[in-house]
Formats: structure tokens, C-alpha cells, sequence
């Protein structure tokens, strides 16, 4: 009787486990991002709209040709349209599709790959990086500096840069032209470092050994400071991994997540697409610009060697493959039936706070990649605790909320503008605006 009755429980919860398995197995499978109502998800349709009038008026006033916008709810499409022309000078419609420069949103991309081959238990994140690349090791800090002709003297740092201080831009590593210091803004350029992205035939890897051999800016996990540390990070992608970075994206990264659009270079069927960058003159006027940042070619990048991988500012992309990239964030790592990073290496890797007090903003921190809003950051808006987000130099822009689900990426190509920053900052706020549960 024991046993009968043993057996049929057993039986039963055996039944009622596999569902449980089957049930969590769903979860960690959602579906694809696909258009729904707003209302389907909790947003006023009426007031996520609100968007067309704010982003027209600035096309209006002439700040920019043309914009793109994209927000997903729940794993859902609210909002996705263009407003304005791609090209002012052949008056060419903006599609939905067009690429654009996304420049440090670059960052995010190349800081996940290290969060992967980490999870794969080939990077610690406590390891120094002269590990991997032996020219970082016994690294000093700028002491003294000769304005006239660029000369320093340095004192030891007190630790190795560790793969975490570049992920979190405490490295001590700066940048070359848009330096805010002219001491290593020299010493850099008299060294020949490049900073983003070039058309001429270097490599990451030459760029990377010779900043290598430079002073640090200042010691190791002292101070949060802008630079060139997610370009080494992309080298050092390419030295564990034994790829090139753009292989390495294509096959770990790209390929598994859909992301069909996002390039270092673009093949020749799709240059058309490519956005062209524009800036102000001084009656700050649009005018396109001839002399792309950082590279003598405006054509950047669908011309020139395409040898040079820059995982801090290289990629070109649309706001839906981004939205995508987000959207595997916002599932805890997984998306189109691909796990890239662990529930718990998502939150290390979004949230936890690596700067402290640091960073610039007291509004908020940096994790292993991003700008994460704090509880003074959420009660300055609409926002919330968590959210992440960052940009890149050509006005591009995107935010994820954990916390609503919610994700929201707004590109223009823009370079130097007078309304810098103004519209991104009401773009979040009007999707918040838009919740209704």
C-alpha cells in the first residue's frame, strides 16, 4: 500500500516538475522583438506620440537632418520611426533602417565580449592586464611635464592596471584629442596614438603597445577618467580570444543575437545606408562635414584600409540592433535563444558599482559599462535606480531600465552641436511620461 501509494506521488510530482522545467526553459527563451501596442504593454499610445511633435520641432529649427528613434517595452516594439532627411543636400528621406556611427556606444559592446571570455574563466577580472599584454607591466604615472617640448618625468604606480580598472575607466589611461589634459594630450600625440578609428592601415594592436609604454594620467582606481581603455580591452579580446575583434563580434556576439547591421566596416551593399555626419558652421547652419573626427577620410567607414578595430568608438550600427543588444541585457543575458552572458554577470556587469564616488556625475556611477542612475539621479526625473546608459560622440544615445523593462535608442549624426545632449534628455523623460503600469 506504501509503495502503491509512494509510486503514485512520485509519479505526480514527476509530472508536476517536468512542466516546472519546461515553464523555466520559456522563461529563459523570450520571443524576439516584435512590433505590439503600447497599451499592450502598459504605455498610452497618446502619450508616447507626444515624441513625434518634440523630436519635428528640432528637424524644424534646423538642429539636425534627421533622427531615428526606438523604445521596447516588455521585449515589445511601442515605438520605432525616422523624422527628416539623411542626406539635406540630395534631400534624401531618413529610413528607419540607416546606419549610423555609433562611436562610444561601441564601448558597451566590447566591454561584454571581456564579461563573456570572463564567464568562459579565461580573463579574471583582478588580473592585470600586462597578463595578457606583457608591455603594460611596471607602469608609472606622470610626474613632471616640460610644455615646450613634451618631456615628463614619472613616478611607479602603486599597482598594475587590472582588466576591472579598464572596464570602469579607472585605469588611468586618457585620450589623445578630446584629452581634457594637455600634458598627456601632448605626450600622446608626439607618440602617435590614435584614438577611435583611422582609414589608414594600422592595427589595434600597435596602437595599444605603444600607449602601453606611457604614463598613466594618474594611479590605478584613483579617479575616473575617459580614455583609451575599452580600445584595450579590444586588443586584448583579440590576444585571448585569437581573433580579430570584428571576427570575435561577428561570431560570439552578432551572428547569435540577429544583429544583422552593426559593422566595423560595411559591406559594399549596405554603404548606401550609412548616414552622412553633419555639423554646425558659424551661423550654425548644417553643413556636412568634410573631415570626419579623428580620420581625414569623412567616409569613415566605408573606405580606407579597414584593418583598425577600435572597440571604443568603431562601430557603425541602427538603433534596432542596438535596441536588440539592450533588449539581451534587459533578459538577464539571453535573447533569439542564445545565452551570451549569466543572470548574475548581467548584474555585475550593468549595475555594480565600480567608481564609487568617483565619477564625475553624483547623479549616478559606473559599472563594467555603463553610466548607472543612482537614488539622487532618479529623484532629479522620471527614471529609475539601475537604469544604464551612455552615447557616442555623434549624437547617438540609448538607455536601459531593468527595473520597467523599458529601453529607449535615439541617433542622429551629429558632430559638435549647439543642442548637444538637450534632445536625448527629453527623449527619456517622454517615454516615462508614456508608462501607464
Amino acid at each position: 500500500m506504501f509503495l502503491r501509494f509512494f509510486g503514485r506521488t512520485l509519479a505526480l510530482v514527476t509530472l508536476a516538475v517536468f512542466p516546472l522545467f519546461s515553464q523555466t526553459g520559456t522563461r529563459q527563451t523570450p520571443p524576439l522583438l516584435a512590433a505590439a501596442a503600447p497599451e499592450s504593454v502598459g504605455m498610452y499610445s497618446e502619450r508616447l506620440n507626444r515624441l513625434d511633435g518634440m523630436i519635428q520641432s528640432y528637424i524644424d529649427k534646423g538642429a539636425f537632418p534627421g533622427v531615428t528613434a526606438i523604445v521596447v517595452r516588455n521585449g515589445k516594439i511601442v515605438y520605432y520611426k525616422a523624422f527628416g532627411k539623411a542626406d539635406l543636400e540630395s534631400n534624401k528621406p531618413l529610413e528607419k533602417e540607416a546606419i549610423y556611427r555609433i562611436a562610444s556606444m561601441t564601448k558597451a559592446i566590447t566591454s561584454l565580449a571581456v564579461m563573456m571570455l570572463h564567464e568562459e574563466g579565461k580573463i579574471m577580472l583582478d588580473d592585470p592586464i600586462s597578463k595578457y599584454i606583457p608591455e603594460f607591466a611596471k607602469p608609472v604615472v606622470l610626474d613632471q611635464f616640460n610644455p615646450k617640448d613634451s618631456s615628463f618625468t614619472t613616478i611607479p604606480a602603486k599597482q598594475e592596471v587590472s582588466v576591472r580598472h579598464l572596464l570602469s575607466h579607472m585605469s588611468g589611461i586618457n585620450y589623445n584629442v578630446i584629452s581634457s589634459d594637455e600634458r598627456i594630450k601632448a605626450i600622446y600625440a608626439k607618440a602617435g596614438i590614435l584614438d577611435a578609428f583611422t582609414t589608414d592601415t594600422h592595427k589595434i594592436g600597435d596602437n595599444i603597445k605603444k600607449l602601453a609604454k606611457l604614463p598613466l594620467n594618474h594611479q590605478p582606481g584613483e579617479k575616473w577618467t575617459y580614455g583609451l581603455s575599452v580600445d584595450v580591452l579590444g586588443y586584448l579580446v583579440e590576444v585571448v580570444s585569437k581573433m580579430p575583434l570584428d571576427q570575435y563580434f561577428q561570431k560570439h556576439i552578432f551572428e547569435p543575437l540577429g544583429m544583422k547591421d552593426t559593422y566595423f566596416y560595411l559591406p559594399d551593399s549596405k554603404k548606401g545606408r550609412l548616414v552622412p555626419l553633419y555639423s554646425e558652421d558659424k551661423e550654425k547652419k548644417l553643413v556636412k562635414v568634410d573631415k570626419l573626427y579623428l580620420t581625414t577620410n569623412p567616409n569613415y567607414p566605408t573606405e580606407g584600409a579597414k584593418t583598425y578595430f577600435s572597440g571604443g568608438g568603431g562601430l557603425s550600427s541602427t538603433a534596432y540592433d542596438y535596441a536588440v543588444f539592450l533588449q539581451m541585457l534587459l533578459n538577464g543575458g539571453v535573447y533569439n535563444g542564445k545565452r551570451l552572458l549569466s543572470r548574475k554577470g548581467v548584474e555585475l556587469f550593468t549595475n555594480a558599482n565600480q567608481s564609487g564616488t568617483l565619477f564625475p556625475d553624483p547623479r549616478s556611477y559606473f559599472s563594467l559599462g555603463f553610466r548607472v542612475t543612482n537614488e539622487a539621479g532618479r529623484a532629479s526625473d522620471l527614471g529609475s535606480v539601475g537604469t544604464f546608459s551612455w552615447g557616442g560622440a555623434f549624437s547617438t544615445h540609448y538607455f536601459a531600465d531593468p527595473k520597467e523593462n523599458i529601453s529607449g535608442v535615439i541617433m542622429k549624426q551629429m558632430w559638435g552641436t549647439s543642442y548637444g545632449g538637450e534632445i536625448e534628455r527629453k527623449f527619456d523623460m517622454m517615454i516615462y511620461q508614456a508608462l501607464d503600469n
